[in-house]
């Protein structure tokens, strides 16, 4: 943005000190006073927008009640909003929620903010279909990687091969429907699975390490895998994701195996950069192909390097990511 002459702001509603004891146990009064002072910045923050030609939100301004900063914006202040969300959120979240979490989170928002915004960028084309009914001007952009920093780190050679997981505790449940096919694979299989999270889901496997996520060793600990791996369950939420695990592992030279939901079936490219599967037994007869072959494993490692690089890395985004701020 600087090298093109853009000026630009950045707020966070939370700051990183709220943000570090949102899910700490208990610090009850630091998450109350954290919420409430982040709805103080949006509110101050609003005297300050007159400066600003494009104002871009990701996901919400504010995480509960309806949306009232961005009326504010949109029909008081007349600013041009650019909409930005990565997942189904006008539905509730994967798992169920509570009536009163609903009320809170107002899922209906989403189709509020679109209406009132200049133009509308999502992950994927199921979110973009979204969109469309409530904006003309909806732009699909893809999550994207820096793909000169997710690299694969040197390593040494791994004794036993490494299959491997990562993702945020809210997501651990997609590796419900693997560990049956994980655990029949170990009957015939000697293998490693990792799992790099903020919570340790302890799977019962013969072999099985847990790396809590670091932003600091993140590309080191991926490149311990020689598999990466991406179950979900095929539904209306699930269609919303926009593979950012997939597109990591990928980068750094993994092959992939994923449900064919969603752009799961755009990013692993079957037989290609890795293979889509459904079932238990599709499942359990991809992971024996890549098992058995450190070769198939580097061809198909190459060749989701190159997808990346083509098209989910900063640079191949770049000018869609700039049209949205031209009239």
């Amino acid at each position: 943005m600087e090298e093109k002459g853009f000026e630009y702001d950045f707020q966070s509603f939370l700051s990183i000190n709220a943000w570090n004891n949102l899910y700490k146990q208990g610090k009850t009064l630091q998450k109350i006073s954290g919420v409430i002072s982040g709805y103080l910045r949006r509110l101050i923050r609003l005297f300050l927008v007159y400066q600003y030609d494009y104002i871009l939100i990701h996901r919400e301004a504010t995480p509960l009640g309806p949306p009232i900063i961005e009326w504010i914006l949109a029909k008081m202040l007349n600013k041009k909003i650019i909409y930005d969300y990565d997942d189904a959120i006008w539905m509730a979240d994967q798992g169920g929620e509570n009536q009163l979490w609903t009320l809170l989170k107002w899922r209906s928002k989403v189709a509020s903010i679109c209406n009132w915004s200049y133009k509308v960028s999502t992950g994927n084309d199921f979110l973009a279909d979204y969109a469309r009914q409530f904006c003309d001007e909806v732009i699909v952009l893809p999550t994207v990687i820096n793909h000169e920093v997710h690299i694969s780190a040197t390593k040494e050679k791994n004794q036993i091969p490494f299959i491997g997981w990562t993702g945020s505790h809210s997501t651990l449940f997609y590796l419900d429907s693997l560990l049956p096919t994980l655990q029949e694979l170990e009957e015939s299989f000697e293998f490693t699975f990792l799992v790099i999270a903020n919570k340790d889901p302890k799977l019962p496997l013969k072999n099985y390490q847990f790396i809590k996520w670091s932003r600091e060793s993140e590309i080191e600990d991926l490149s311990l895998m020689d598999i990466g791996v991406m179950p979900l369950e095929d539904n209306e939420w699930s269609k919303g994701k926009c593979g950012f695990k997939l597109i990591q592992y990928l980068s750094i030279g993994i092959p992939a195996i994923a449900s064919p939901v969603g752009v799961n079936s755009e990013i692993v490219i079957n037989n290609e950069t890795g293979f889509l599967a459904s079932s238990h037994n599709e499942w359990l007869e991809v992971l024996k192909k890549l098992l058995d072959s450190s070769t198939l494993r580097k061809e198909m490692g190459l060749a989701g390097r190159e997808l990346i690089t083509n098209k989910y890395s900063v640079e191949s985004q770049k000018e869609t990511f700039f049209s949205l701020f031209t009239d």
